[in-house]
């Protein structure tokens, strides 16, 4: 115990002499810092006295002011910003699901603002707007320069008026303008539909109705198909999904897990880490899924595909995410406004994170382009002449053995492949994620 003891005061002893020797500098740098970052902000003061006082025409000094915090906000990365209260009032609209504009998901980059989505079903989505285009001007107003709120404002205001944005695109030689008449956007969060025995969920948005849609919306279509002995199993339809409330994708991926990590985040200090882990049930009560995602999946539908992804609960088919793996926190301040903060960082249950990289699909598959028409891009292929069959031959014999139900069974085949091609021609990737699916459910079967 004595021994004990001894290094016990020895320890204690050389701590003390340690800090003698070191804390003098550091303390020291620390007031040197304190220093600096006075200095700083009386250099902020004289600079804005002398534009109160000496610019060309008068100022708001609330708008000085204003432009200053989100000049701040701004230079952190793309998705901090600062939130006039307006601005803050229409955000929390849009997580209820119904607001005002366009309907489309920007970004910055490049000082070009960048489209992340249209949402389905939006002017700007029936106007051709895609992913990844850039909107370089508002009606002929350059938005080089501009933070991101400023421009968004420009392509803000009353329903029923008509904007007109520049926007350049990747495969395009010149910029082209696209007229857009402003609506009031109502956000349908989840679709649904039947495909013969399989069950479509396309989830447009993670805004708060989006799990309790995709809880209805999956009850009413397995009651369709006449209930889950009928149903081969689920499409998740994430396509040019820009992402929205963290806590509404952990009730998705949740929805279709019985035990394991769906998402942590990991911010600057290891007090604000988060892991959230999935709690038993399962809405597709263990059923075959697909995920289908593309450039436009961003943030909460990255959540999901990742998490469905690494734990082997959905093969994802498409083309590789946009890559936003980063969490904003909304947090109030003065005056009734808010900033947007990015807070942290978030990883699949792997241990990945998608910043900047993206979900990688399990299977790569392109969505065909269509030509100057409007139609299908025709390949070599497409143009041979159609495949014929013993049946199609003039004077082939009849089967004059089937019974009934054989003939009822070829029917239905007859039908199913009739709308297996129509669904091909109108959405190729989508068809591709249903065909991969009966496979699994075939193998399942047999296991």
């Amino acid at each position: 115990m004595k021994k004990i003891w001894l290094a016990g005061i020895t320890g204690a002893v050389a701590g003390m002499v340690f800090s003698t020797q070191f804390a003098g500098p550091i303390v020291a740098q620390e007031a040197e810092r304190e220093s600096d970052v006075y200095e700083q902000l009386d250099l902020f003061g004289d600079i804005f006295e002398r534009i109160r006082s000496s610019y060309v025409e008068p100022v708001e000094e609330k708008e000085l002011i204003e432009a200053a915090i989100d000049g701040m906000l701004a230079s952190l990365d793309p998705h901090s910003s600062y939130l006039p209260p307006d601005d803050f009032d229409d955000m929390r609209v849009q997580t209820r699901g119904e607001f005002g504009g366009l309907g489309i998901e920007v970004t910055q980059e490049s000082g070009f603002v960048k489209v992340v989505a249209p949402i389905e079903g939006t002017p700007a989505d029936r106007a051709g707007i895609q992913s990844g285009d850039f909107i370089t001007h508002v009606d002929g107003e350059s938005v080089l320069g501009l933070n991101l709120n400023d421009a968004v404002d420009l392509m803000r205001g009353p329903v029923g008026s008509d904007i007109t944005i520049t926007v350049t695109r990747e495969d395009e030689a010149e910029p082209f303008n696209v007229t857009i008449t402003r609506e009031t956007i109502k956000i349908s969060a989840v679709r649904s539909r039947l495909v013969n025995d399989v069950v479509i969920l396309r989830i447009t948005t993670f805004n708060e109705q989006t799990f309790p849609n995709l809880e209805e919306q999956l009850a009413e279509r397995v009651e369709e198909a006449g209930g889950f002995d009928a149903v081969s199993g689920f499409v998740i339809d994430l396509r040019n999904n820009p992402g929205g409330l963290l806590n509404q994708a952990i009730s998705v991926v949740d929805a279709f897990l019985e035990s394991g990590e769906i998402v942590s985040t990991r911010g600057r200090d290891s007090s604000d880490s988060e892991r959230y882990n999935a709690t038993p049930g399962d809405l597709a009560e263990g059923k075959p899924m697909v995920v289908v995602i593309n450039g436009g999946s961003a943030s909460a539908s990255e959540i999901v595909a990742g998490a469905l992804k690494d734990h082997r609960r959905a093969v994802i088919v498409g083309t590789k995410s946009f890559g936003k793996g980063s969490v904003q926190t909304i947090m109030p301040v003065q005056n009734d406004g808010a900033m947007r903060l990015t807070t942290a960082r978030y990883y699949t249950p792997s241990g990945r994170s998608i910043q900047a990289l993206g979900v990688s699909p399990d299977i790569i598959v392109e969505q065909r382009q269509l030509d100057a028409n409007g139609s299908e891009e025709e390949s070599e292929e497409d143009q041979l002449p159609g495949v014929r069959s013993e049946a199609d031959l003039r004077g082939s014999l009849e089967n004059d053995s089937l019974t009934e139900d054989e003939k009822a069974m070829m029917e239905e085949d007859q039908e199913r492949q009739e709308q297996t091609e129509d669904l091909r021609n109108e959405d190729y990737q989508l068809s591709y994620a249903i065909d991969i699916l009966r496979g699994m459910s075939f193998r399942q079967a047999e296991e």
